[in-house]
């Protein structure tokens, strides 16, 4: 007994090391969203032409226990909810195989995209980028092109999601008057900016033992750029983009503002934490990862914590293990006091750890992670594990002095 007693204690601790940390309970459904955007569409079109085809074609995929589609301005949702049993990643697998067969059946240009592999609760950290002689553009950049990269590799996270700030983009502004004036049609606008801004390929040629790749280089990298291209000829004179409009660089349309704190607009990220992750660790990697990170950054940058679940985590923890060690002080001393007899109060007492640590084999076995629900639940069961522990012991003491009773009359 004693050889099991520490097979499960040391079965527990190795549990215990193992069992994802976390502060709130995932109760979320086995969830898998399906984005698309085709910018500039109503919403009834939005509705007919995409969210339609595509919930008429998810439909019937094993174990799926619901659908709902969602359409609004540029962009359409079908959230696909699926058994409390059924694999999150078999799943997703089974739903892009569905998606190849509706991707035909959308409009030209059209691509439906898997929303990240994380749960309603998995917004884990959230930061802000502090600069003071910075626009919001230029840390919007900063965020997508370098940051964002560099926190995706942390292991544990699904998706590091951009907020606030300018998303740059080159504007051009057409002169309608004169599109008639040159007799240019506007798909000839738009057709000509799209085949310029593009890299070719050529061949490859020996000259004199050596030997050359042929490539085009065509990628716009400037406004000039983009004014020089040419869209027809009006009586023999090439008509360019600078004789029709307007180019200048600005940021995408924005449907609202992030505010910190009243203190003005601000750019950072969130961090999404992939399904079944330890909360706690996957944010110690992020702000490891991120001390990193600062050393990249230009000088005057920083990194600003604006939400932060591992105090919470911590916090939480603290409490319980807390509440758990008081417990066991107050349990020995009335014991103690009760039985007056110290052998006794330790079999009370060797129980609890085994008790907590056969808990925390279960918890890890069927899943579910240690947070304020689950903790707290071990914290008041351990009330019932020492009053069965004493009503044991005292049955235990009387049957032998009815046994040493028994003998001694004899």
């Amino acid at each position: 007994m004693l050889l099991l007693a520490a097979g499960l204690f040391v079965w527990g601790i190795f549990s215990i090391q193992k069992n994802p940390i976390d502060a709130i309970p995932d109760l979320s459904e086995n969830q898998v969203i399906v984005y698309t955007e085709w910018m500039g569409r109503s919403p009834q079109v939005i509705e007919d032409q995409v969210t339609f085809p595509l919930v008429s074609n998810l439909q019937g995929i094993p174990k799926i226990k619901n659908i709902r589609g969602a359409s609004m301005f540029g962009m359409s949702f079908v959230y696909l909810i699926f058994d409390d049993g059924a694999d999150i990643y078999e799943a997703r697998t089974r739903v892009l195989e569905r998606l190849n067969f509706a991707q035909r059946l959308l409009p030209e240009g059209v691509t439906p995209n898997l929303g990240p592999d994380g749960t309603g609760v998995g917004h884990v950290f959230w930061y802000t980028l502090k600069a003071k002689n910075f626009d919001l553009g230029e840390l919007r950049v900063l965020q997508d092109w370098y940051v964002k990269f560099a926190l995706q590799t942390v292991s544990g996270v699904s998706e590091v999601a951009s907020f606030g700030g300018f998303q740059k983009q080159y504007q051009v502004t057409i002169d309608p008057n004169k599109l008639i004036y040159y007799s240019v049609p506007l798909a000839d606008v738009i057709n000509a900016i799209k085949t310029n801004n593009n890299d070719v390929g050529g061949r490859k040629y020996e000259l004199s033992d050596m030997g050359y790749i042929v490539r085009g280089k065509g990628y716009i990298k400037s406004t000039d750029d983009i004014e020089k291209i040419s869209v027809g000829t009006y009586k023999t004179i090439p008509i360019r983009i600078k004789d029709i409009a307007t180019v200048q660089m600005g940021g995408d349309l924005r449907l609202g503002v992030f505010d910190e704190n009243g203190e003005g607009e601000a750019v950072g990220g969130i961090v999404v934490m992939r399904y079944g992750e330890n909360a706690d660790k996957v944010i110690k990697a992020v702000k490891e990862k991120m001390t990193d990170v600062e050393k990249g950054l230009p000088e005057g940058v920083k990194f600003q914590t604006a939400y932060d679940r591992s105090g919470l985590i911590e916090d939480a923890i603290k409490s319980i293990k807390g509440t758990l060690f008081e417990e066991m002080i107050a349990v020995s001393i009335v014991v103690l006091l009760f039985l007056f007899h110290w052998r006794s109060a330790l079999i009370i007492l060797i129980q609890l750890p085994i008790s907590i640590a056969v808990a925390f084999i279960l918890l890890e076995a069927f899943g579910i992670s240690s947070n304020i629900m689950s903790l707290t639940g071990i914290a008041l069961a351990i009330g019932v594990i020492v009053d069965d522990g004493i009503v044991m012991v005292e049955n235990s003491y009387r049957h032998i002095s009815e046994q040493q009773q028994t003998e001694i009359n004899n």
